[in-house]
């Protein structure tokens, strides 16, 4: 069969190295797909927001299955469009895609339905957001109502903070259109983790549960980031915390979008904070996390062809999901200076001398220039290992990172070291 995946970062060059495990698929095409993707795949330049030339060439070129990556074609609503074609495509359509989308949809639909999560209010005025602020106090969390690349989320420790963040969201725009109203929510404290589920609607099937790690340095300090790193399993989240998950969330979750005449179907993602009486989501994703998805479909060991035609047919409960009992953990390569000021064009070198059976650099910001292979993003490659325990898989991880190199590379040296801690 031939296989299309839309987008162009570390999670692409995932799912296409997972797909080509698959005996099922002949060929791969990655649109737009970077450096990495293009050693297994037939790179298109197609932009993955280019909805109308994304479903010209799948109907050209006879796409049997396509797998959308990133979150904005979703939300844009290519499966639909897709559907209306009759090609058939992994990922939710436009109105259960909101759920990413839109926070203030997310946030009404989980206190419509009792769904655990942060008291929130929201606000499409700055001055009400700010006297608010002044009202609740501090710790607080700031949003960004829309898509921001996992940078939208703002943790005000101070008032000045808080308020400053409503600012650089709502006045200065920094993230465009998802500023134009800003969700404020309670500071929770605990620990995050991320489930993602494959789900068609009906049934749900929990992954192995990982945990990201957002912050641009070493003890979760600086700015957000889209992550810089992710391990799975998370102890963190114990057998125990995972049925409540799975009880109190995710059945929930699909249900209340039925109620609201929405069908879910592909990957949902439940952020996730885990404290010492609760569990309660952060946000929703429509699909794979980046980077989670590096160390969760490293340890995926059934076909994911079959996983998604089962629940683009509706027959997810037909399939038995198994997973390696490894650890895998992946640390980001970034660019200097990311996520804020960053340069690219910066020659890579040493990837081949660290691919091994237990280590793959899954290549993210990268291009082939000139018959080098140089950066062209803020987060460039996530070296990701297999083991038997965390703390030798971590140490491989690292190991394979100090044989790499590029201009002004950053990465955390703590990435798994929570999981340490849970022992």
């Amino acid at each position: 069969m031939k296989t299309l995946v839309i987008g162009s970062g570390g999670r692409e060059h995932t799912l296409v190295w997972k797909l080509n495990q698959s005996p099922k698929v002949d060929k791969i095409f990655a649109a737009p797909g970077n450096a990495g993707t293009a050693q297994l795949a037939k790179n298109i330049d197609i932009d993955d927001k280019n909805v109308e030339g994304l479903v010209e060439f799948a109907q050209k070129e006879n796409i049997d299955l396509t797998f959308v990556g990133p979150e904005a074609p979703l939300v844009a609503g290519i499966v639909d469009r897709f559907n209306e074609e009759g090609l058939k495509v992994f990922g939710p359509n436009k109105e259960a895609a909101k759920l990413e989308g839109s926070k203030v949809f997310s946030k009404n639909l989980m206190a419509k339905y009792d769904i655990p999560t942060a008291k929130y209010d929201t606000f499409t005025d700055p001055e009400k957001a700010i006297t608010y602020i002044k009202e609740v106090g501090v710790p607080i969390v700031v949003k960004a109502e829309g898509l921001a690349a996992g940078k939208g989320v703002i943790i005000a420790e101070t008032e000045a903070e808080a308020i400053e963040a409503v600012e650089t969201i709502m006045l200065d725009k920094k993230f465009g259109q998802a500023g134009e109203r800003v969700v404020i929510e309670e500071y929770l404290d605990g620990e995050e983790a991320t489930v993602l589920a494959f789900t068609d609607g009906e049934k749900i099937i929990p992954m192995v549960p990982s945990q990201d790690h957002k912050q641009a340095y070493d003890n979760d300090e600086g700015p957000n980031t889209g992550g810089m790193g992710a391990y799975a399993p998370a102890p963190v989240v114990t057998d125990e915390v995972l049925q409540q998950v799975y009880d109190d969330i995710l059945v929930p979750t699909i249900d209340a979008l039925q109620k609201e005449g929405i069908k879910f179907k592909g990957v949902l993602y439940t952020g996730l904070m885990i404290t010492a009486d609760e569990t309660k989501v952060l946000e929703y994703n429509v699909r794979f996390g980046d980077p989670e998805a590096q160390p969760v479909l490293s340890l995926l060991k059934t076909d994911l062809v079959d996983i998604a035609e089962a629940v683009i047919t509706g027959d997810l409960a037909s399939v038995e999901v198994k997973w390696s009992d490894k650890k895998s953990v992946c640390v980001v390569m970034a660019s200097g200076g990311y996520p804020i000021d960053y340069e690219t064009g910066k020659e890579i070198a040493g990837i081949k001398e660290v691919e091994a059976d237990d280590i793959t650099v899954f290549q993210a910001g990268t291009e082939n220039k000139d018959n080098k292979l140089v950066t062209a993003g803020g987060r460039v490659l996530g070296v990701t290992a297999l083991g038997d325990g965390y703390q030798g898989t971590i140490n491989k991880a690292y190991q394979g990172i100090e044989k790499i190199e590029f201009e002004d590379a950053h990465y955390r040296t703590d990435i798994g070291h929570k999981a340490l801690n849970h022992k």
